[in-house]
């Protein structure tokens, strides 16, 4: 048995959670169609995962400004996104 390949269930529960964040954050058609809803939804997936303390004060700062970013960037017509990766 490996130690390392075995995630508690509140890593497990972070990773989900953060994936789903990325997710959201990868949705091209809702950035660029309704980027207001758009921000609202990463805002939304960063505050609950500090409710539920998944997420650092810095984890959830770090979301939403990264959040603010791509929010700025759908609004000024820009899908950079795909360029960032």
């Amino acid at each position: 048995m490996n130690a390392y390949n075995t995630l508690t269930r509140e890593q497990e529960k972070k990773l989900n959670a953060l994936e789903s964040w990325h997710r959201a954050l990868e949705n091209s058609v809702l950035r660029m169609n309704c980027p207001d809803a758009y921000h609202e939804e990463l805002l939304r997936q960063a505050d609950e995962m500090d409710r539920q303390h998944l997420v650092s004060w810095e984890e959830h700062r770090d979301l939403r400004k990264e959040a603010d970013q791509a929010y700025l960037q759908a609004v000024a017509g820009c899908d950079s996104f795909a360029k960032r990766e």
